[in-house]
């Protein structure tokens, strides 16, 4: 009998223990390489163009986000077919309750969201904005776009504050295109 006890107490004490640890679950679902072939499986080329952000577009950026972006310098990746640009995507991170969240957008060449995709989840909960019903309603949008749970984006009900930071997030990387990568229009001078 005082087996089978000890053997209960154990067990009890290693349970909380375990339990009494904070709670991790960093799950991968793409690697950066893997994810931009599936964004751009039948482009040609995928380079990338990094941008440096000054003090004019920390100002330009803080005016229409309402934050100063924490980086000096992001990443854009660039696809190309024939000389035609296919596409963009940008891989980023953005604070989750605990941990970052690494996601990724693709952009058109206009700067219209077509598809997110969560990149790495490190939160113990929350991980349903990986979810189909949540992505999709991204799609579409520009950096004209409100892109909040407050207004546009439905969060998901026990991911609130994941669904606020890709909203966040994606809201970010649109407002970056525009301001920084978007292709200025060609003013042609007719004479």
């Amino acid at each position: 009998m005082k087996i089978v006890f000890k053997i209960i107490f154990a067990g009890v004490a290693f349970a909380a223990l375990l339990a009494a640890r904070p709670a991790r679950a960093d799950q991968v679902y793409y690697t950066p390489r893997d994810l931009l072939a599936d964004f751009f499986r039948s482009s040609q080329n995928v380079t990338y163009k990094k941008v440096a952000i000054d003090d004019a577009e920390k100002q330009r950026l803080q005016h229409r986000l309402g934050y100063v972006p924490q980086k000096s310098s992001y990443t854009f990746y660039v696809a190309t077919s024939g000389g035609h640009v296919d596409g963009y995507a940008i891989i980023d991170e953005e604070k989750g309750e605990h941990l970052p969240i690494t996601f990724a957008v693709k952009l058109s060449p206009e700067g219209k969201v077509l598809r997110q995709e969560v990149v790495v989840y490190r939160e113990a909960r929350g991980d349903e904005v990986r979810d189909e019903h949540f992505r999709a309603q991204f799609v579409g949008k520009s950096a004209r776009d409100a892109i909040d749970t407050d207004q546009d984006i439905m969060a998901v009900s026990g991911a609130t504050i994941s669904s606020r930071a890709m909203a966040v997030g994606v809201k970010r990387a649109v407002v970056l295109f525009d301001e920084l990568v978007k292709p200025s229009a060609v003013v042609t001078a007719s004479r």
